[in-house]
């Protein structure tokens, strides 16, 4: 039975599957957490339906007022680079073994999204879904500890006062028509994250058009909130102990961190940068909000 174990822990997705597929036709029937995790990551459901209503709580009119700021997120990005860098560094020198897909779906905590940490690891390293989910989850909630000490060594307290406003008014056609056009730029360019985005577009276009009023509600707080039990239960299912408690974690938990502290200081000194040809200055401190811990990064 051991044998079994071990030879199903490392066999490909594909073949877990129709070993699966062998056991319910035996009439073996799985648990109830097996079938949540089927429905909810193994379908890639779960994810899609919370960047909908992320999605749905989104106003993107600073954005388009101050396309700039655009910037600041991009260049918080550079935190799943360097993990993706310090995941094959580990491997290179033998301190812990990471093959290429383990190091991208590692690589992607530094983006700081639960759900599309979740939704990748799920395709690129099942095996490790349960600790790259921890390891995101965990340091979302623990922004408020890692953020602060970084931004205030990076800036000045001048930078720290500086006052930003709104630079215009941005029309509610305009905030009809991003959502569609990112949708249409995506699927043209970056069709594998189109599902995702797709979501996040049409959760937006609910809240923007104001004719679906009810169902943008529900949409940002009661399926929102459902989803998420699902998706903590169905991860929750993957955290078994043989698994979990490897080398491999402490390497992804602390490559973790170190994504978020990269990608916090990379969008803070963004807006250094761009404040030296601007007349508009922006705050440094929202940099550190291109890391998309939503909401806390923000706050």
């Amino acid at each position: 039975v051991h044998a079994i174990k071990e030879a199903l822990a490392l066999a490909l997705p594909s073949v877990q599957s129709q070993m699966e597929n062998l056991a319910v036709d035996m009439g073996y029937t799985p648990g109830v957490l097996a079938l949540f995790y089927k429905v909810a990551i193994g379908s890639g459901v779960a994810p899609l339906v919370i960047f909908m209503g992320v999605g749905a709580m989104t106003d993107f009119g600073p954005l388009l007022a101050n396309p700039r700021t655009l910037l600041l997120g991009a260049a918080a990005q550079f935190g799943i680079f360097a993990t993706v860098l310090g995941a094959l560094t580990l491997n290179y020198f033998g301190l812990i073994s990471f093959t290429l897909p383990q190091a991208a779906a590692i690589g992607i905590i530094g983006g700081a999204d639960g759900p599309t940490a979740i939704y990748l690891s799920g395709k690129l390293a099942p095996e490790l879904l349960g600790a790259i989910a921890v390891a995101a989850y965990s340091y979302m909630a623990l922004v408020p500890l890692i953020q602060p000490p970084i931004m205030k060594a990076l800036t000045t307290e001048t930078e720290r006062k500086i006052r930003m406003v709104q630079l215009r008014t941005v029309s509610k056609r305009e905030k009809i028509l991003f959502p569609v056009v990112l949708l249409l730029l995506v699927a043209l360019l970056l069709p594998d994250a189109a599902p995702l985005l797709g979501m996040f577009c049409f959760g937006n276009l609910m809240r923007e058009s104001g004719v679906v009023e009810r169902l943008s509600d529900t949409v940002q707080n009661g399926l929102i909130n459902i989803v998420t039990i699902f998706l903590g239960l169905s991860v929750g299912a993957k955290l078994v102990a043989d698994k979990f408690l490897q080398p491999q974690t402490l390497g992804i938990l602390l490559l973790g961190v170190i994504a978020f502290g990269i990608g916090t200081a990379a969008g803070v000194l963004m807006a250094k940068l761009l404040n030296l040809c601007s007349k508009n200055k922006i705050n440094p401190l929202i940099g550190s909000a291109g890391v998309s811990a939503v909401p806390m990064a923000a706050r």
